[in-house]
């Protein structure tokens, strides 16, 4: 393909420099000049351009893909044709500075445990995204997993493998395009057809190669490798690597399996077992946790301030003392001075009762002012967001008592920790008071019940009894259950939710029918994609056929049927051809000849003697023989 750079695709996009280039396309580092931002602009081969289904398919993957949005996903930008320059289909994408996961391996062999976790989490968690929308990614790989210059990991070529591979391919058979053969499943390699559990095993092998710094199968040539991923099982890890936990290896083990059905079914399903290795390996691994408060105030300095607020309540208390000594003074001169008018007459009754009156509202005044001043109480810290055992040491500092006061759920704060006191921080306590602690109980999380086979009126009342909501009910079909009862929910039986969730229902229309065809006298990889992705659960039988030519169907059981279960079981006989052969003449042909017209019959060639044409053969010609027998022939 010709060099592009320095071309204005679309009238947008500056093609600055090659970053990578590919049997489908070539990826340029460009500049959005609308935006001024850097991006990676792939531009589609021309001979592939001119192809309008590839192009059709490879909109429409691009279109899918940038439904996608996942910080560990390479995103879609844009997608066009350029308007009036070079020719070229074209896809903008995210630009990642930084090198890949085959860099990281390539320079460094095997990565150690927890380097495994950092880069494959982030991975798994980017098809965990993918799988729930329908999106296969088909070519997973080091060479697809970016890692930018800040240590983010993204996973590239979202939907996009089925054709990126076409270039850099080889075949099994003619209906059958493989990619990068060392990371194909046996499926992708027999019958060309791939979905989740496709690169479930891809990532098991990348696993593999990440914990033992290389591949399980090393090959010649793409069919060697191919061929031992379809007919051989991938080792154990702990026999390259005993150090490997046993369990992380037991899931590389289990990722790798040759029958799709023993895989994790996507990779939710397997992000899960990764994270529960994981916290198995560290279970004192830091968790992220939301600390609310600040730690209280250094006690030292919450007495210096209790000790100035007793300061100004003893001088109050000094100046009301005063102030009642001259109200005294005053009082008592006073009643001495009647009394010397009055001759000493005696102090009435009314009058000593406003006398006492006087003093009790005098010293209730006193007491308000400590009261109000805080004279003999003392101020709680905060301790939200400390443990139980924290708070109790910072009251207890203080010279308060804690005890519990109850113990409820929270979202944010982390189990153990106070959400709050009873008073709170910067409240007053007595001195003998006793300060309640309100304990987190963690996040409540209620499991979806098993709902399946129930009715919908029975299921939805079953998820009230626990806590949840009912939300949408809709009709699928499915053999798990019978038709009108329930089949499935979302999110899925067993997964743990906030009380109130919406759970969704979906209600089983029983057993999907279609319709099915002979395949009998077609090629029998065609009848074997065309019925799986049917929905049939085929099983090829290989049978020798003196009619049916090989590779060719001779019947399958059911033959055709104007309805039938999907998902019914299918059976293929595919002809290997005739069992016996009858051995040609070959007298007087030279050894080349000779040779080939035996081959080519399936029989093996023995050459004896040092002349140039052949003189006799056995067993003689006409000899009725086994395909793969051995024929001798005498040179003279």
């Amino acid at each position: 393909m010709a060099d592009l750079t320095g071309e204005l695709i679309d009238n947008r996009y500056l093609l600055q420099k090659i970053l990578a280039s590919g049997g489908m396309a070539t990826i340029y580092a460009g500049l959005d000049t609308r935006l001024d931002r850097a991006v990676a602009v792939k531009v589609m081969h021309p001979h592939l351009a001119n192809d309008e289904a590839f192009v059709n398919r490879f909109i429409k993957e691009a279109k899918a893909t940038a439904a996608l949005s996942h910080p560990n996903i390479v995103s879609i930008q844009d997608q066009g044709w350029n308007q009036g320059g070079a020719p070229a289909v074209f896809i903008v994408m995210e630009l990642v500075e930084g090198s890949t996961l085959r860099d990281f391996l390539n320079e460094q062999g095997a990565l150690s445990i927890e380097q495994v976790f950092q880069f494959l989490n982030p991975v798994v968690s980017a098809l965990s995204a993918a799988h729930r929308i329908g999106i296969i990614h088909r070519d997973i790989k080091p060479e697809n997993i970016l890692i930018s210059k800040d240590g983010r990991v993204k996973v590239a070529d979202f939907g996009l493998a089925a054709g990126a591979v076409i270039g850099q391919t080889m075949t099994a058979e003619s209906s059958v395009v493989l990619g990068s053969v060392s990371y194909l499943s046996p499926e992708q390699v027999q019958r060309g057809i791939a979905d989740s559990r496709s690169d479930i095993y891809a990532v098991g092998i990348v696993m593999f190669e990440m914990i033992t710094g290389r591949k399980p199968y090393d090959g010649q040539t793409p069919i060697q490798i191919a061929y031992q991923h379809v007919n051989e099982r991938i080792p154990n890890v702990r026999t390259v690597n005993e150090n490997v936990p046993e369990l992380l290896a037991d899931l590389v083990y289990l990722a790798t399996a040759p029958n799709p059905d023993d895989r994790p079914r996507d990779a939710e399903e397997l992000l899960g077992k990764l994270r529960g290795i994981q916290a198995g390996i560290d279970p004192k691994r830091r968790q992220l946790s939301l600390e609310l408060d600040l730690p209280p105030s250094a006690i030292s300095v919450a007495k210096g301030k209790s000790k100035r607020g007793k300061v100004k309540v003893a001088s109050a208390f000094e100046g009301f003392k005063e102030k009642t000594s001259q109200i005294m003074a005053v009082t008592q001169k006073s009643t001495k001075e009647d009394s010397v008018a009055t001759k000493r007459r005696k102090t009435s009754r009314r009058v000593k009762r406003n006398r006492t009156i006087a003093l009790f509202i005098l010293f209730a005044i006193i007491y308000g002012g400590y009261s109000i001043l805080g004279a003999g109480r003392i101020t709680v810290p905060s301790v939200a967001g400390m443990s139980q055992k924290e708070a109790a040491v910072t009251l207890s500092d203080v010279g308060l008592k804690s005890e519990i006061g109850e113990e409820v759920f929270s979202e944010d704060i982390p189990v153990g920790k106070v959400i709050s006191s009873t008073p709170g921080g910067g409240g007053k306590v007595s001195k003998d008071g006793v300060v309640k602690l309100n304990i987190s109980k963690g996040k409540e999380r209620l499991d979806v019940p098993e709902l399946v086979g129930l009715t919908p009126d029975i299921a939805i009342q079953k998820l009230a009894e626990l806590g949840l909501k009912a939300g949408e009910t809709s009709e699928i079909f499915s053999a798990l259950a019978e038709k009108g009862f329930v089949v499935g929910t979302e999110p899925k039986i067993g997964t743990a939710v906030k009380r109130n969730s919406l759970v969704n229902i979906f209600i089983s229309k029983g057993i999907e029918q279609v319709s099915l065809v002979s395949y009998a006298g077609k090629g029998g990889e065609q009848a074997l994609s065309e019925l799986t992705d049917a929905g049939f659960d085929v099983s090829p039988a290989y049978k020798f056929s003196d009619t049916i030519l090989p590779g060719l169907v001779i019947s399958q059981d059911p033959d055709s049927a104007a309805t039938i279960n999907k998902g019914s079981k299918i059976t293929l006989n595919i002809s290997k051809g005739p069992e016996f052969i009858y051995i040609p003449n070959v007298l007087s042909k030279s050894t080349n000849q000779a040779t080939l017209d035996l081959e080519n019959k399936g029989l093996k060639v023995v050459v004896k003697g040092k002349g140039t044409k052949v003189v006799s053969i056995a067993p003689k010609q006409g000899t009725k023989v086994k395909a793969g027998s051995t024929v001798t022939i005498s040179l003279g």
